[in-house]
């Protein structure tokens, strides 16, 4: 390796080739099989449904509506239920719980008040302290209340040291039963501990939930019944976008005929839908769809396959932003340069007119991503391995969350859409970490799969060159660092809640990653580990 700072040969970089695409035209060609009832009495029947459980609401009081709502989120229909959900946590903030409370209840109504935004005291847990300050030993006899507890815990923020006991507590005791629980708190304690529920995927999570809810005692059919259908429903709403964004990508793809480039149109679509899977959000699924694989034109260029020389002029190209800077870039590059910019053009062209959504602020965050992009080009053609605070502080941006969260953007309603535009365009604090989580997994997975040669070192890399210290021991490091990160992203419910639908969607990136880079997973890249989830998100129905 060359000493810092010696130029490398301007030849072009090593052939690297990603594994295919295990989907193809499969989205293009794919009909779903007829349900047992038509569409038609599908939304009827729901309709119906919906109207029982406005009743529920109603006739609930504060205890019964917290576990209600904590239901309808984890079987991912409270998309349904926004003016109820919003009636029932305002019992809950007015109406504290009895002093004879359970564990499991006093749990619950912290997890979901501060998921919502509200802000709960960790003092609400004292009473089951001993004098000693530690938990008391009875409530290890509650495998409900110790799973609750661990979720509710981890919506922690910076200095919450009673929580982080909590979670030790909880988790230590939920080790010691796990073996001899029954399903489906077998299941969900398992889960729970590979991932907390305020950190995992939701929708995922949800596939999950739908399938074991009814082995529940005590579960409700009505609510069962109402998302099994929205969930057919919303099923076939995606696999129309699927097959629509497939064919955009077909056309694109055999047009620029970049071999080099990674094939993900339906793990990008994927990715798209766990951020905004309700129905009514095509727009920005479709845009952030897009915008994945269009930044992952230009990483792969950067990363695996254009010189120094070239990518100093897609740099410039795109900075320019016009098509006469085409004849700047190599004759490989220049279809795709006039897509990129077509494709703005398009998204512009094709905003409905109610929507108030700039889209120039979309591409100057696609810009911002290209300047990173040449400057780890820059540090790798250089042979130069940064300090692991500057790696890190670039690579977070680099690793497309700026782009992704604009984008998200344009699900934001009317009386928001330009602040929030704004406020996410300027980069904040809580896009920071959302974007350092993302790249932080996405590096550790990538360590753990083994790098390619042309690859700039990762945060990983940087870290052990840094620090002197083994692979095992940074990845630990990074992963307290992390910790921190989502810490940040708890705190931010409890700022401005003017802006809280748009920091919901950007908490929400990061929660998309614990699923994208699963169990050190790269499953963008790798998308064969994907393949089974999206089978149960888009091909079998509940």
């Amino acid at each position: 390796m060359a000493p810092s700072g010696i130029a490398a040969t301007p030849e072009k970089k090593l052939g690297f080739e990603f594994e295919p695409s295990p989907w193809g035209d499969f989205f293009i060609e794919y009909e779903p099989k007829p349900l047992q009832r038509s569409e038609e009495w599908m939304m009827t029947r729901a309709d119906k449904l919906k109207e029982d459980v406005h009743m529920m609401f109603n006739t609930s009081n504060s205890t019964e509506g917290m576990f209600l709502l904590d239901t309808i989120q984890h079987l991912g229909i409270d998309h349904l239920f926004e003016e109820q959900i919003h009636n029932t946590l305002s019992k809950i903030l007015e109406n504290k719980l009895t002093s004879s409370a359970s564990l499991h209840e006093e749990a619950l109504r912290f997890r979901l008040l501060r998921e919502h935004g509200y802000w709960v005291s960790p003092d609400v847990f004292n009473k089951f302290k001993g004098e000693d300050g530690t938990f008391k030993k009875d409530i290890t006899s509650q495998p409900s209340g110790l799973l609750s507890l661990y979720n509710a815990a981890h919506l922690l923020i910076h200095g919450e040291p009673a929580l982080e006991e909590a979670i030790s507590f909880a988790r230590h005791h939920l080790e010691l039963v796990s073996s001899s629980l029954k399903s489906p708190l077998a299941q969900q304690v398992k889960r729970a501990l590979h991932r907390a529920l305020p950190r995992s995927c939701k929708r995922v999570e949800t596939l999950h939930y739908i399938s074991e809810y009814g082995e529940e005692e005590g579960h409700n059919p009505v609510l069962l019944e109402l998302a099994k259908l929205d969930f057919n429903l919303l099923q076939h709403v995606h696999l129309k976008e699927l097959k629509a964004i497939t064919e955009w990508w077909k056309n694109i793809y055999d047009h620029i005929g970049l071999s080099y480039i990674r094939d993900r149109v339906v793990e990008s679509h994927t990715w798209a839908y766990v951020i905004y899977y309700e129905r009514w959000f095509e727009l920005p699924r479709i845009i952030i769809a897009k915008m994945m694989l269009l930044i992952t034109i230009l990483d792969d260029t950067y990363d695996t396959h254009g010189t120094i020389e070239e990518c100093r002029k897609l740099y410039e190209a795109v900075q320019r932003w016009d098509e006469s800077a085409v004849s700047l870039l190599p004759e490989y590059l220049k279809k795709f340069y006039i897509e990129l910019l077509r494709t703005f053009k398009n998204i512009e062209g094709e905003m409905p007119v109610d929507i108030n959504y700039d889209i120039a602020h979309l591409k100057k965050a696609v810009q911002t991503n290209v300047t990173g992009n040449l400057q780890e080009a820059e540090w790798s053609h250089k042979n130069y391995k940064p300090r692991f605070i500057d790696q890190v502080n670039l690579t977070s941006l680099t690793v497309g969350a700026p782009t992704v969260c604009v984008s998200m953007m344009a699900g934001m309603s009317d009386t928001i859409m330009k602040q929030a535009l704004k406020w996410t365009a300027d980069v904040p604090d809580v896009v920071v970490a959302a974007g350092k989580i993302v790249r932080l997994m996405n590096d550790i997975a990538a360590f753990e799969r083994g790098k390619c040669n042309n690859d700039v070192a990762s945060s990983v890399d940087c870290y052990i060159n840094e620090y002197s210290v083994t692979s095992d021991v940074a990845i630990v490091r990074i992963g307290a660092l992390m910790e921190d990160e989502w810490r940040t992203l708890n705190q931010a419910r409890f700022g401005n809640r003017v802006l809280l639908p748009a920091m919901q969607r950007i908490i929400s990136l990061a929660l998309s990653a614990s699923f994208i880079y699963d169990n050190r997973n790269d499953a963008y890249t790798a998308s064969k580990h994907l393949q089974k989830t999206i089978e149960g998100l888009f091909i079998k129905p509940m």
